[in-house]
């Protein structure tokens, strides 16, 4: 197996490194104090091919690989894993429009979410149903005209901010089975939002409830085939498991490498720290463990592209091990920095804070163990 990048692959990593060192790493911490990232920075993301990544050139997107996305959010989380992770939310949904989604739709949403003009938001998560997201209650009754969503959904990145939202609710009986994906677009009557969540870390993005209460949507809404929604949903996580451990592995890079400049500078004992055995033997074992998730991101990656029998599994595993990997070492370069490494002034205690949550959203660790385990089981069988 050829491990190495294309030229159009490291050309890609370049253009999104370079921007998010141009134009989301001087201005991330006072977007996190904001509570918001400006609006406008998302067209000339659009700009860069950036809101449809995984959406076909016949459909307008840019049509790469999941690996050449892995690329993109691991470069832009160099400079802040928050404002990276809510780009992928946003291509998720572009994803599935794109993949599942009628002619009509794809004509009427996608011209303005590709440029990233509109703001694409995923809901699937409720406050009684998180791991079991299967044993969601929104409902979605039939009307004439469509459908009537009644119910809530929790910690929804973009809640308030963004222009739609592809929802997970109830048109069928109890299970998987029953779940359909609706599109209910900013503005619709009977859609609010709850209040701002006061969050430990992606404090750039406004996170919030999104509430419905007979919130009526026509029936092209529908995306897809009814009672298909949650099959949708769990083939949206493959590729949003591998993006989410792509922000841990380019932010934990970005906290090893202020670490190491920073070991040069600090003096003890006469000497700068970088230069004491056991302070060497700790940034080896980190910048190992570094390089062994990006291996194991990028073989997820290229299983998810292949179409692999396994590719769930190598999806489930590769987010677990590279999201608790990146939260160790940036754990480590904090310790490395000492009390200056506590400092917001450092920047390493925002990537620390930002990482910790990727161990429990896209599915929790113990979900991804869970999937691996019942993989194992079944091949065995």
């Amino acid at each position: 197996m050829d491990f190495a990048l294309t030229e159009e692959q490291s050309a890609i990593f370049d253009m999104a490194k370079g921007f998010g060192t141009d134009r989301i790493a001087p201005n991330a911490a006072q977007w996190e104090k904001d509570g918001t990232i400006p609006r406008d920075l998302w067209p000339e993301v659009g700009e860069l091919g950036f809101g449809g990544i995984y959406v076909s050139e016949e459909a307008g997107g840019a049509g790469l690989s999941r690996l050449d996305g892995t690329l993109i959010f691991e470069a832009l989380s160099q400079s802040c894993a928050s404002v990276a992770a809510f780009l992928s939310i946003h291509n998720m949904c572009c994803a599935m429009i794109d993949k599942f989604g009628s002619d009509e739709m794809k004509d009427r949403v996608l011209p303005g979410a590709l440029p990233m003009q509109t703001i694409l938001s995923y809901c699937l998560t409720e406050p009684g149903s998180g791991s079991d997201a299967a044993a969601l209650k929104t409902k979605a009754d039939r009307t004439n005209e469509g459908f009537s969503l009644t119910g809530t959904k929790a910690f929804i990145s973009g809640g308030g901010y963004s222009d739609a939202y592809i929802v997970m609710a109830r048109t069928g009986d109890g299970g998987p089975r029953g779940i359909s994906a609706i599109l209910v677009e900013d503005g619709t009557e009977g859609l609010s939002f709850g209040g701002l969540e006061d969050k430990m870390g992606w404090r750039s993005q406004p996170t919030r409830q999104v509430q419905m209460d007979e919130c009526r949507v026509p029936a092209a809404n529908l995306l897809g085939e009814e009672g298909h929604g949650f099959k949708y949903a769990m083939a949206g996580l493959d590729g949003g498991r591998l993006n989410i451990a792509a922000c841990s592995l380019g932010a934990a890079q970005a906290a090893l490498n202020a670490t190491l400049a920073y070991m040069g500078e600090r003096k003890a004992f006469g000497q700068s720290i970088d230069q004491f055995q056991a302070l060497q033997f700790r940034i080896a074992d980190m910048e190992i463990e570094l390089e062994a998730a990006r291996t194991f991101l990028r073989q997820a990656a290229w299983a998810l592209d292949e179409g692999q029998a396994d590719a769930t599994k190598r999806c489930a595993m590769a987010k677990k091990f590279v999201t608790e990997a990146g939260s160790r070492i940036a754990d480590q370069c904090l310790q490395l920095h000492g009390g200056y490494g506590y400092l917001a002034d450092y920047g390493i205690e925002k990537i620390v804070r930002d990482l910790r949550v990727h161990q429990i959203l896209e599915g929790t660790n113990e979900i991804m163990r869970l999937i691996v385990a019942r993989k194992m089981l079944e091949a065995r069988a």
